[in-house]
């Protein structure tokens, strides 16, 4: 069951549609019209959408208006749903260029409808009548091959071809790069995406999706797109691909079904904090973060098309949870008892009709599962969550909530620094610094002038000494850095925050503004000694920006950018990083730069293609032995006093 705001069709936007659905039109477009169908999507996304009973419409010139009409759950997923007016339909640029510009469904939120098609051999294999081979259902939902498979025996057949069919893909879209990777190859993706569904791989499924959306991002140049992002999901898709085509056991690599929403029962739940939204892709609002009374973290939002401001006026949204309507302000500090409730694979509760919600009376962060947030050290609590290596893992860092106990030590640029306090003891009193523990940097989530994090920041960088609770998350791409959401009183401490009755000890960064009169006097036997010098980041002054900038060329340009690259730069590649003790990196980095340039011969002594595998792999070494440094790197830095 879903919430009641997302089955809505938002009629000044594009729906999402199905991959298997903007995949076969591409597939069934003449060839000689692929090569326009880029610079078509680009124009079409371009015009304003109109509104038609029960769809949009969009007019792509003389006698070609498309309409869409989604179906109960806001989302095109049959190829009957999208129309065009013009006598090629629907083999027509126009209707394959709308539904190459709308967003990709997620399956698991819309189902496909039962007359979808499968869109290659390898879907048609597992596309087999019955229980669990009828069309759009996953093969791995019921089929007790997938649920052995899922306890580490061989991939299947089907399996593996679907695995293969994603492999290529990928391989394609990567030798070509970026800017070349338009619609027909990003359509291959969904296809492969829509077979590896088919025969029960979730996991590859997710990630070739993903991999989509980062493309379409990037090439449409998203504010708030990273490069880095599409890296990883690329990498991610790569190696679950190549293993499991290669018949690899490990049920990791399979992955877990994952549904929208399941039923939960009754379940008790406690307010962490609010979190403000501003997304690239055009969506924005709050999300309050919670806490089951078995330790589950669970989430509440209300999100919605919109931008800074709406994020900004949702300080105390009221979001409708089935019969009661939700404060997130008073939930935020408060808790529910919830009847009836249904919760998402990565923890967000839904709000159908069926849920009934009743007030409970909140607690501290120091009380009941909450205090689990702050049991266990923070270099502990790192380690754990930079072992997650699934993307999805809602365990991993830079997506699970840390807390801990830290002392104000003084700020440097936009960076508040501090130390972790030693865990609390029988004595009470103000905690001292964990000996030779790191600078901890504190960071903003979202400096957006809208929204209170940045000033909220400087007014706690202004007393050093101070000390304070922290909830926030793990930053994987810097060393000992945090972006807090909310920030609290430590209990037993005199130099902690003195906040409101009514904020029940504890500020969210986003939207509550902390006072002068919310910190303690200043006392300077309470202050600590300034920081003359903070250690350097270890990942950002390490050789290995070097790999880095190899394996994001190799996305953003292509195969051919990295062989011209790897010439123009010749040894200086791989010297700076034999000399600082980095050789596998220099020699992973070497390897790509040659199988880049490497061209093979045929019996005649002509020029051949050159292999997509060979450079897929060496590129995929590259990734993942950076990714494993960088992020050993950044673990030490949680660990190991800074330098200097």
């Amino acid at each position: 069951m879903t919430d009641r705001t997302s089955t809505a069709v938002d009629t000044d936007r594009l729906p999402p549609v199905l991959p298997g659905v903007a995949a076969a039109a591409v597939v069934a477009l003449p060839p000689r019209l692929h090569g326009r169908l880029d610079a078509t999507v680009e124009r079409v996304a371009g015009v304003p959408v109109g509104r038609v009973d029960g769809g949009v419409s969009v007019d792509c010139g003389p006698e070609a208006l498309v309409t869409l009409t989604p179906g109960p759950a806001g989302a095109v997923t049959d190829p009957h749903q999208a129309r065009c007016s013009c006598l090629l339909a629907p083999r027509c640029l126009h209707r394959t260029a709308v539904l190459v510009a709308c967003p990709v469904a997620d399956q698991a939120i819309h189902p496909a409808s039962t007359t979808a098609v499968p869109s290659d051999k390898a879907g048609a294999a597992t596309g087999r009548t019955g229980r669990a081979g009828r069309t759009g259902e996953p093969a791995g939902a019921d089929d007790p091959a997938a649920d052995r498979t899922g306890r580490g025996t061989a991939p299947t057949k089907a399996q593996r071809a679907a695995a293969g069919a994603l492999w290529r893909a990928a391989a394609a879209v990567l030798a070509a790069g970026v800017p070349a990777a338009g619609a027909v190859l990003q359509a291959d993706l969904l296809r492969a995406a829509h077979s590896a569904r088919l025969a029960g791989l979730p996991r590859a499924e997710s990630a070739a999706l993903r991999t989509v959306r980062g493309l379409r991002a990037h090439r449409g140049r998203q504010t708030g797109h990273r490069l880095s992002e599409l890296v990883e999901v690329l990498h991610d898709l790569l190696y679950v691909a190549g293993r499991l085509a290669a018949g690899d056991p490990d049920p990791a690599l399979v992955g877990v079904l994952r549904r929208a929403y399941q039923p939960d029962g009754t379940l008790e739940v406690y307010g962490i904090c609010r979190e403000p939204v501003i997304s690239a892709t055009g969506y924005a609002g709050v999300v309050t973060h919670l806490v089951a009374a078995d330790g589950r973290r669970l989430s509440f939002g209300d999100v919605k098309p919109g931008g800074p401001d709406r994020a900004r006026d949702c300080a105390r949204a009221v979001t409708e949870m089935g019969a009661v309507a939700v404060n997130h302000a008073v939930l935020a500090r408060g808790g529910l008892r919830i009847t009836g409730t249904t919760v998402s694979p990565d923890g967000r509760l839904g709000a159908g009709k069926g849920v009934r919600a009743t007030p409970l009376t909140g607690t501290d962060w120091s009380t009941g599962p909450l205090a689990a947030l702050f049991a266990r050290p923070l270099a502990e609590v790192v380690t754990a969550q930079l072992a997650a290596d699934d993307p999805d893992d809602p365990a991993r860092a830079g997506t699970a909530l840390v807390g801990g106990d830290l002392v104000i030590v003084g700020a440097v640029g936009d960076q508040v620094l501090a130390r972790e306090l030693v865990p609390a003891g029988a004595a009470g009193g103000d905690r001292v610094p964990v000996p030779d523990g790191p600078v901890i940097r504190l960071v903003a989530v979202n400096s957006h002038p809208a929204l209170a994090h940045v000033a909220n920041l400087r007014r706690l960088a202004s007393r050093p000494g101070l000390r304070i609770r922290v909830v926030g998350r793990l930053d994987p791409d810097r060393a000992s850095t945090l972006r807090p959401l909310a920030v609290g009183a430590v209990p037993g401490a005199t130099a902690t925050l003195r906040l409101p009755d009514d904020w029940h000890g504890r500020a969210d960064l986003g939207y509550d503004q902390i006072q002068g009169g919310h910190l303690p006097p200043r006392d300077p036997a309470a202050m600590t000694e300034p920081v003359l010098a903070v250690g350097a980041d270890a990942v950002a002054e390490s050789p290995l920006w070097r790999v880095r900038r190899l394996v994001e060329l190799a996305v953003s340009g292509g195969r051919r950018a990295v062989g011209e690259a790897a010439r123009g730069e010749g040894a200086g590649l791989s010297g700076p990083l034999r000399r600082a003790g980095f050789t596998t990196a220099a020699a992973v980095a070497a390897g790509l730069a040659d199988e880049s340039d490497r061209r093979g011969r045929d019996a005649f002594g002509r020029l051949t293609d050159p292999d997509p595998d060979r450079y897929a792999w060496s590129w995929l070494a590259a990734t993942a032995h950076l990714a494993a440094t960088e992020r050993e790197l950044i673990r030490s830095s949680w660990t190991v006093p800074p330098a200097g």
